[in-house]
């Protein structure tokens, strides 16, 4: 859990030893985790500090989320920082050239059956670029039921499954936020610096073994059992201070 593990040095520390390199997740990790996806709030100037932050890390920094990119660039206009979507699947420099292949979108046989698991029991099916995900936060009695589901469909049609708070989703294979780790950190400027990725999610866990594989560690957010991290931070307002945001 996060209350056992005990919070990192502080980034200025980290810099003196050598260049770090810093992978964040967005939701859970920079903004609070709200009911649904399009209800975050996201402070208006947030775009501004990642900016600023960006420049003081020497351009090492990269938003990893499961949000598809285009979702994330809506809460973030104007966003000239690296960023991999979908689960790091979709993946752009800071100056918009992609870093690989565009992934391809679900086939209509996921959708269709996701969608109308959703829509049979009033929950949310999210559509996105590269997958589809849906949303029982409102209803968490009905986790094992949609998971299932997942399971069931990711099998048939050569599906990853993702599993995380309140969402079962679904992408084609290869979607890895520890993937997009490596990808950017074959590139300059991350090249040779020192990796730390901070999420609060089981899908996050990818990017902190990646992380850690490559001299770096993992920072999780939040209460909840993890195995890959060596350090923790509260909240996401402890993300933000410890960021210098």
């Amino acid at each position: 859990m996060t209350d056992t593990l005990p919070p990192p040095p502080s980034l200025d520390s980290l810099i003196v030893e050598g260049p770090v390199a810093l992978f964040l997740d967005f939701d859970g990790t920079l903004v609070d985790i709200a009911a649904t996806p399009d209800e975050i709030e996201v402070p208006g100037d947030l775009v501004d500090r990642l900016h600023a932050l960006c420049e003081r890390m020497g351009q090492r920094v990269a938003l990893v989320s499961g949000r598809a990119l285009d979702d994330l660039e809506t809460h973030l206009p104007a966003l000239t920082v690296c960023r991999a979507g979908s689960h790091g699947a979709s993946r752009l420099f800071a100056d918009g050239r992609r870093l690989g292949k565009e992934p391809e979108g679900l086939p209509d046989a996921a959708v269709d059956r996701l969608r109308a698991f959703a829509e049979g029991r009033g929950l949310l099916y999210e559509t996105k670029a590269h997958g589809g995900a849906v949303h029982f936060r409102k209803h968490p009695e009905m986790r094992d039921e949609a998971v299932a589901l997942g399971r069931d469909v990711a099998a048939e049609l050569g599906l990853a499954l993702f599993t995380g708070k309140g969402l079962v989703e679904l992408v084609r294979p290869g979607a890895n936020k520890g993937e997009a780790v490596r990808a950017f950190m074959e590139n300059e400027p991350f090249r040779s610096a020192r990796p730390v990725f901070i999420g609060d999610d089981t899908t996050d866990e990818d990017g902190m073994d990646a992380a850690a594989q490559l001299g770096g560690f993992g920072i999780t957010v939040g209460e909840r059992e993890n195995h890959v991290a060596r350090y923790g931070l509260d909240s996401v307002g402890a993300v933000h201070h410890w960021l210098g945001l």
